[in-house]
């Protein structure tokens, strides 16, 4: 399989995921020239896109689905309640590229893909793992908090992509106003950097996992700031990288952790 992160933030995000015969991005949330071209600098065409995986309706996952989906008759995949909330910003999608997802496991060519709940602030947002053969990359972003379901999901991953959205003083003490800042803390907000690494602990166990922190607040976080929060959650519970697994950074605003596995 491959992974990559196309982008990975607060301002958009879109991930590639591929296994031997399916090329698939989970969300679109940047405008389409720039996930094609995103997608063209790590040696992809987006006209070889087989489907399109949205998490949930946010635009800083959605904007450029209904695009790439109209330019290249990309199938899209979400759940009833995702499909209506964001029906009305991504444009007028063909019928025969509507899909929802009304179970757990769907087949995408030789790629099979779960999807699982995640607490967050929409209609129905979903975590994804994608699997071919033995390999399994999973997607966790936008979660109020990181619950059973996630953690059964993401245990035996080889690949993980987790949100490390913010540091916990830095929101408290920001600009943002208070009702904002109380949705970003809640049960329906978003993973702080110490809560990251807390799950992260949780999900370690004899398969070595390439960990992947991303969807930082651009107001709230730093990389510095969250890796070395999460390395020292790692380290006091006694988890040894690049023993138990590897830890790196998504970046914002271009590819990055391109991975073969």
């Amino acid at each position: 399989m491959i992974f990559c992160s196309l982008y990975s933030g607060s301002s958009g995000n879109s991930l590639f995921v591929s296994s031997d015969k399916a090329k698939v991005l989970i969300d679109a949330g940047l405008p389409g020239k720039s996930i094609e071209n995103a997608l063209l600098n790590i040696g992809h065409n987006a006209k070889d896109i087989d489907a399109i995986f949205v998490t949930h309706e946010h635009i800083d996952h959605t904007k450029g689905v209904g695009v790439l989906s109209r330019k290249y008759d990309i199938p899209i995949y979400a759940n009833s309640p995702t499909w209506e909330a964001m029906s009305g910003t991504i444009g007028k999608i063909k019928e025969h590229n509507i899909n929802v997802i009304d179970s757990s496991y769907i087949s995408v060519k030789d790629m099979d893909v779960l999807s699982y709940k995640i607490s967050h602030d929409a209609a129905a947002p979903s975590g994804y793992a994608l699997q071919y053969k033995d390999k399994k990359v999973c997607i966790a972003t936008d979660l109020g908090f990181f619950s059973d379901e996630v953690n059964t999901a993401l245990k035996d991953a080889d690949v993980v992509l987790l949100e490390s959205n913010h540091d916990v003083e830095m929101l408290k003490f920001g600009p943002y106003p208070y009702n904002l800042k109380r949705r970003i803390l809640s049960d329906i907000g978003h993973l702080s950097n110490e809560d990251c690494g807390k799950a992260i602990v949780d999900i370690t166990n004899d398969k070595f996992k390439k960990i992947i922190l991303g969807h930082l607040s651009k107001t709230n976080n730093y990389p510095e700031l969250a890796y070395q929060t999460v390395l020292n959650v790692l380290t006091s519970a006694g988890v040894k990288l690049d023993k138990d697994l590897s830890l790196s950074m998504a970046k914002r605003d271009m590819p990055s952790n391109y991975i073969e596995f």
